[in-house]
């Protein structure tokens, strides 16, 4: 089997077909990963968007996903809509336009409208209500991490709480969770949770941006951190209040209860590792019982080989966490838009990659499929005629 070298200098392995169907890749954890893939290879998912708001998205620059910081603010609850409904001629909330590129909730249509998986999606904290159907999770948007007061602990806590309860009701349905996110600037509550959590994180997180803005990322997790200093052996319950999002609580709650029965796939890059690393200390901290071999974590190529960050190396900081890609490429796509993800813009959101992979596992789709879905919805979506 074929090894290259990542930019973090990792040996991965596409453990499918290496001719031009090749689909997934494999970069941490080989043999739990490969494991994963065959027990789930055939099974249809649910996918569980969970949507959110923190206002560090509203800082300037700090996020891609929204040209200027009030177009951050509509960024989920249209991804959401694009998600449920696809392209529309009149959306309530049209995609809002991006400095380069196109949403990443095209990916995750393309393979749930094609292959019929069932969608979950959950409002755990958003600005305004979405104008699809969403499971209300009682929650609320954040404050900016630098504050170090992001969410009250109770919140915190009862997020936490109707995460388990809904990995548990999921899973229970259907044969495995892909567990998605849409919250404008997680990557870098995402930096304040694993920095947090004690890992060495700075440098490695991904962006929107085709170059992540890691100083400014730093500084304001920095900001956020000190309002913890002092305190001895921190609960992470009270880590994710400080600097979190109301999305990481809901998703670490979902794969703890989820793993117990079946399948996890975390479907996303920095967020979705963040969110592993916030479960296993939940998990430890609390004595509560979940199955880390039963939970993956599933992006793009965009992301996984993003020379802007280590992914990788991220994984392999976090500890034990098996990194999937899909192999996706845009780079003979019609739309340049999508080009664009080439060039290092989007990469990744709304779980994309998670998509992308099950599309490959349930559908047995070839690249080829996969990108002639995606660009039909490309076809009929007014932003990428234009």
């Amino acid at each position: 089997m074929k090894r290259i070298k990542t930019a973090s200098d990792a040996p991965w392995e596409r453990p499918l077909d290496l001719s031009t169907s090749a689909t997934i890749g494999i970069y941490t954890e080989h043999e739990t990963a490969r494991v994963w893939l065959e027990r789930y290879r055939g099974v249809r998912p649910v996918l569980a968007c969970i949507l959110g708001f923190t206002e560090t998205a509203l800082i300037p620059g700090i996020s891609a996903a929204g040209a200027t910081p009030d177009d951050r603010r509509y960024t989920a609850i249209a991804d959401a809509e694009f998600l449920y409904h696809g392209p529309q001629a009149s959306p309530q909330y049209p995609l809002p336009p991006l400095d380069a590129g196109a949403s990443p909730v095209l990916i995750s249509r393309a393979a749930i409208a094609g292959l019929g998986i069932p969608l979950e999606i959950f409002d755990a904290g958003l600005a305004q209500k979405a104008s699809v159907p969403t499971v209300d999770l009682g929650g609320r948007p954040a404050r900016c991490l630098s504050t170090g007061a992001a969410l009250d602990l109770v919140t915190v806590k009862h997020l936490f709480d109707r995460g388990l309860e809904w990995g548990d009701r999921l899973v229970s349905r259907h044969g495995y969770a892909i567990v998605a996110e849409c919250v404008v600037g997680g990557t870098t509550t995402a930096l304040g949770i694993l920095s947090g959590l004690g890992l060495a994180a700075a440098g490695k997180v991904n962006s929107s941006h085709p170059q992540c803005n890691h100083a400014q990322k730093l500084a304001l997790v920095e900001r956020g951190l000190q309002h913890l200093h002092g305190i001895d052996d921190l609960d992470p319950m009270q880590l994710l209040a400080a600097v979190g999002d109301p999305m990481q609580g809901v998703a670490a709650g979902m794969a703890i209860a989820a793993s117990r029965r079946g399948g996890v796939l975390l479907a996303g890059g920095t967020q979705m590792l963040a969110v592993y690393a916030l479960a296993r200390a939940i998990a430890r901290r609390y004595a509560l019982d979940w199955r880390p071999e039963q939970v993956v974590v599933g992006t793009t190529r965009w992301v996984a080989e993003d020379p802007s960050g280590d992914t990788v190396g991220l994984a392999e900081v976090v500890g034990e966490v098996p990194l999937l890609a899909s192999q996706l490429s845009f780079a003979r796509s019609r739309h340049p838009q999508l080009r664009a993800y080439e060039r290092g813009y989007v990469k990744e959101g709304v779980g994309a990659g998670g998509c992308a992979i099950a599309a490959h596992l349930y559908g047995d789709w070839t690249q080829n499929q996969l990108l002639a879905a995606i660009e039909a919805l490309g076809d009929r979506d007014r932003h990428l005629r234009t």
